[in-house]
């Protein structure tokens, strides 16, 4: 394999990884009762249209059907690709969830 040839290989492995890291977001977001495209809006209000999680909630499960993804797992994902933005954001709704089940829970 050539250099050409082996930078090509990492940046589609990259834009794989990616994917994969935008799925398990949106797929979250579902389980979650969250709307993917307004959470993403909300870290990052500058960018709109974002085709990859477009493309990715066109993949997701329905929430009855789809395994379930805990919070340390979405983070961690988000973390490794620097999206710090929206990991806050997702940190903040799990906060909410949170808050709301304690408070169900208090009554």
């Amino acid at each position: 394999m050539n250099n050409k040839e082996r930078d090509q290989y990492i940046i589609e492995s990259y834009k794989r990884d990616e994917q994969t890291m935008i799925l398990i977001f949106a797929q979250w977001c579902v389980n979650n009762n969250i709307d993917a495209a307004e959470l993403y809006a909300s870290a990052y209000p500058g960018q709109t249209g974002n085709a990859a999680l477009e493309e990715a909630m066109a993949s997701t499960a329905p929430r009855e059907e789809a395994a379930e993804i805990d919070d340390d797992t979405v983070l961690t994902v988000l973390s490794l690709f620097h999206n710090e933005e929206l990991a806050f954001a997702v940190t903040e709704q799990i906060a909410l969830r949170e808050a709301g089940k304690n408070r169900r829970d208090s009554e």
